[in-house]
């Protein structure tokens, strides 16, 4: 069985570069002042997730060393900056209205598929019991509304 991850990479704890668990740390120069901040970058991802101001050291020159704690709150903000994100692209692939219809409810969502060769979307209606009862194909242009899903609902699921 061969395993297709990243192989992790060594741990490294020197006073201006952190790497552990996937997650690294490097203190760079600010490029807005004179002063220095932290780049948090997570393994098999290429941009930075968060860069943040660091602090000086007490000779007011170069930047305070990190220590676990600091690693562990950079760490920290950086999942939550990539949760987020996460959260706000899938919202964005996904519309949903809640329709009533004899005595039921349903929600109807149209998830996007962002296929490279083949994008599409997908319709759906799931009951108040949280069962899916219809699910179609449909182009990614497909227009969505509430006259469109309350048609939909009402005419049976058919296939549009």
């Amino acid at each position: 069985m061969s395993d297709e991850r990243t192989p992790a990479e060594p741990e490294v704890m020197e006073p201006t570069f952190w790497r552990k668990n996937g997650w690294t740390a490097r203190v760079i120069k600010n490029e807005e002042d004179d002063g220095w901040a932290v780049e948090i970058r997570k393994q098999g991802i290429a941009e930075p997730v968060l860069i943040s101001p660091w602090v000086m050291g007490r000779d007011k020159k170069n930047p305070k060393p990190f220590d676990a704690t600091a690693f562990a709150t950079f760490v920290k903000t950086a999942s939550e900056v990539l949760d987020r994100s996460a959260r706000q692209r899938d919202q964005a692939m996904t519309k949903k209205l809640s329709i009533a219809w004899e005595g039921r409810w349903y929600e109807v969502r149209l998830e996007l598929v962002a296929d490279e060769y083949e994008p599409h979307a997908l319709l759906s209606a799931i009951d108040d019991a949280g069962a899916t009862v219809a699910k179609h194909r449909v182009p990614v242009n497909f227009k969505f509304n509430r006259d469109v899903a309350n048609e939909w609902v009402r005419g049976g699921f058919y296939e549009p």
